[in-house]
């Protein structure tokens, strides 16, 4: 199975007490979070509507007494789970310790040290059950979640069987009632690895640019969870992702995989990069994010110049499936 690589960021250096909070100013803090997508329209926040980071926000607007701006990896769409969501958020230090445990109080070396225990278990009794936030950390000089990132990693996961899911698997799982070839998909999905124009595989959006670089496309079964359940896990790395790339591959693949498609029929598309009714986009709910993979910290925040000079654009997606 395949492990996302997750930069550890806690240095030395990172923390800083309350006393240095007015010579430094706002403390940036990295959060990683999961999610069950299922009952989310998305991680954007929307009027009217429940999403990720509506219900993160609120949760460290009643903690900090104020909104805090979050900035994440990418934004993913409604159904859309994630066990390896990156964000950040810029708070003051003074604020951050006064979350401190009162057990934790002054035996942790300084105010952040013990404001960081705190906030993580704060957020613990205020979030709903389907968002958790497991690892908060002071972020390294030059870390920005979305723009310093190096790849993002999804997979996407189907059960093949006349009877369905296991019930377990129901929220991240699609059922799919025909048996696929995975060899023929697996064929199909080689000549689309590199440097390439999606356009094809993108929902169209006003301006933002759909050349990605597919890191990794492999379709694998795996042990099944149930007798006659055949389970098949689609794992597709990038440095970014455009408006439902994935689940758009994953249409592709499908239709390779029951035979609608011939083999080289998917590449093919990529090569006339134009978006086209042929190619079904794939449900939302056997999507996960399962990693986002960060540089070296000397080479944060050169990272993050380089990206934004890409890609900081309103169209874009911020570098994930949406």
């Amino acid at each position: 199975a395949f492990t996302p690589q997750l930069v550890i960021f806690l240095h030395p250096g990172a923390s800083m007490s309350g006393s240095d909070a007015s010579v430094a100013g706002p403390m940036r803090l990295r959060l990683d979070l999961s999610y069950d997508g299922t009952d989310f329209s998305g991680w954007a926040v929307q009027p009217g509507r429940r999403t990720v980071a509506g219900v993160l926000g609120e949760a460290l607007a009643t903690l900090f007494r104020r909104p805090v701006p979050l900035v994440v990896a990418g934004r993913t769409d409604a159904g859309v789970h994630a066990t390896g969501q990156v964000a950040h958020i810029d708070v003051d230090p003074d604020g951050l310790a006064a979350l401190a445990p009162r057990g934790l109080a002054g035996q942790t070396g300084n105010g952040a040290d013990a404001g960081v225990i705190g906030l993580r278990r704060r957020l613990a009794g205020l979030l709903p059950p389907d968002v958790r936030v497991p690892v908060i950390g002071a972020a390294p000089d030059g870390f920005d979640a979305r723009f310093s990132a190096l790849r993002r990693h999804y997979r996407y996961r189907i059960v093949c069987s006349d009877w369905g899911v296991p019930p377990l698997g129901r929220a991240d799982v699609l059922a799919w009632r025909r048996q696929l070839d995975v060899h023929a998909m697996q064929d199909a999905a080689d000549p689309m690895l590199g440097l390439h124009d999606f356009a094809a595989y993108c929902k169209p959006r006003a301006g933002g640019t759909t050349v990605r670089d597919l890191q990794r496309l492999t379709i694998a079964r795996v042990p099944p969870p149930a007798k006659d359940c055949a389970l098949i896990e689609i794992d597709v790395t990038a440095d970014a992702f455009c408006h439902s790339m994935v689940r758009s591959l994953v249409g592709a693949l499908i239709a390779v995989g029951e035979r609608r498609f011939e083999v080289d029929r998917p590449a093919q598309l990529l090569a006339a990069r134009q978006r086209t009714e042929h190619i079904s986009v794939a449900p939302a709910r056997g999507l996960t994010l399962i990693g986002v993979d960060y540089p070296p910290d000397a080479m944060l925040a050169d990272r993050a110049a380089a990206t934004r000079a890409l890609r900081e654009d309103p169209c874009d997606c911020g570098g994930l499936e949406r």
